[in-house]
């Protein structure tokens, strides 16, 4: 069943004064397609699965009917589960919750690894209605007794096809059966493998789905690939980021040794980069997301796992320097930018090893993707079985002596990643 409503404003939901204020505060007037089919449904106790890409507004389709539900009952006891993938994501929750209910008295807490859990169970014992984890952490405090899970009402898993891939399906067993046998489950995710869905029949009852363009990148996305080879990827980048014109930009690299070489080259340049990688303790990584999400670091280079989830206002491109793996990644990665309705620009540097990926991508998001050319950067074939140009839908120009691109003209601080 994917139910369709019909609200323009989000004082149709009649929620809490308190509650109110809070969505007035964060600046909210117009629900995204996914609150507007969600919230009634929530709000009514059914159980709901949301298939929606990030940047559509998930995150406050959830928080604000559990907020409502918290407004009446008991205090200081966990009522609420969310089950985040990552400790980014975890915290970017947390901080949702804390906007949206600033004025309504409840509190959440995060609870993830890599960090002590001293302050963790300090804050159990203080007493929370809200609880925003990822799944080990949880697991290990509810072996010690510090949680209990006896009177959680509404329990969601966010990202669940992230969660799967990073294999965290048998742990999310573990963690519903712990539940009351009555409560109220969402299941929210971008794509839906077989493992997913077996997982909702599972441990659903008669959900609800909203389903939001599954899989394909909002609308609000600019997409554009470039040519280029291998070793001139830093160059080509660094003649691109003028193009985001002091705004935040997001670069997605395939390993996080990668992520890490590149966020020094560019901060060689003369940018105020940094990495988001696994590699990064829990407090850098938190300095990183501080300084990103600020304004004070413009750039972040980081990996899809480290990046999911990742929810930061204002982030006009989205730079793939290495391609994705999957159309789905590819989806996840762009959903950084173009998100509540602002318009982003997603780049790709493309390689003749990329031209498979990215003909399924164009299949996936049912389009082609524009191809610009930057001078001196057009990838060139490497040998006889190569394609013959970057598309072979379009004929390369007759060839000419190839200049030295222009970034290392003026750039001999970029170091080229083939040294590297």
């Amino acid at each position: 069943m994917i139910l369709k409503e019909n609200i323009v404003s989000f004082d149709t939901f009649n929620f809490h004064p308190q509650i109110k204020a809070g969505i007035l505060a964060a600046g909210y007037s117009t629900p995204t397609p996914i609150q507007e089919q969600s919230i009634p449904v929530l709000l009514s106790g059914r159980d709901l699965l949301g298939l929606a890409q990030t940047g559509t507004g998930k995150t406050a389709a959830f928080a604000l009917p559990i907020l409502q539900r918290l407004m009446s009952g008991a205090r200081h006891k966990p009522r609420a589960l969310i089950v985040a993938p990552t400790r980014e994501l975890a915290e970017q929750t947390h901080l949702f919750f804390k906007a949206l209910g600033k004025q309504t008295g409840l509190r959440s807490l995060t609870l993830y690894g890599g960090v002590s859990a001293q302050p963790q169970i300090k804050g159990l014992q203080a007493g929370v209605e809200i609880l925003v984890a990822c799944p080990g952490r949880l697991l290990d405090l509810m072996s010690q007794r510090y949680v209990d899970l006896g009177a959680i009402e509404t329990v969601v898993l966010d990202e669940a096809d992230q969660m799967f891939d990073m294999g965290f399906l048998p742990a999310i067993r573990r963690i519903l059966a712990a539940l009351p046998a009555r409560h109220q489950t969402l299941l929210f995710s971008a794509t839906m493998p077989p493992e997913i869905r077996k997982l909702a029949m599972e441990t659903m009852h008669d959900p609800a789905t909203v389903e939001i363009n599954v899989s394909r990148p909002v609308d609000t996305v600019q997409h554009a690939v470039y040519s280029v080879e291998q070793e001139h990827k830093v160059d080509l980048l660094l003649e691109l980021l003028p193009q985001a014109k002091g705004e935040k930009v997001l670069i997605f690299t395939r390993t996080k040794h990668r992520a890490k070489r590149l966020s020094i080259q560019l901060s060689k340049a003369g940018l105020a980069a940094t990495s988001l990688q696994g590699n990064l303790s829990q407090s850098a990584r938190q300095s990183a997301m501080d300084g990103f999400r600020s304004g004070r670091v413009k750039v972040m280079v980081a990996t899809d796992i480290a990046a999911r989830g990742i929810d930061v206002t204002h982030i006009s491109h989205v730079i793939n320097f290495d391609m994705p793996d999957t159309p789905e990644a590819y989806t996840h990665r762009i959903g950084r930018t173009g998100r509540m309705y602002n318009v982003g620009t997603a780049l790709s540097l493309v390689t003749p090893d990329d031209l498979p990926m990215l003909r399924t991508i164009e299949k996936n998001i049912g389009r082609r993707i524009e191809r610009r050319q930057l001078a001196g950067f057009d990838a060139q074939p490497q040998s006889s079985d190569r394609p013959a140009s970057f598309d072979s839908r379009e004929p390369r120009p007759s060839a000419s002596p190839r200049r030295q691109p222009a970034a290392q003209q003026r750039r001999p601080a970029a170091e080229s990643t083939r040294r590297s």
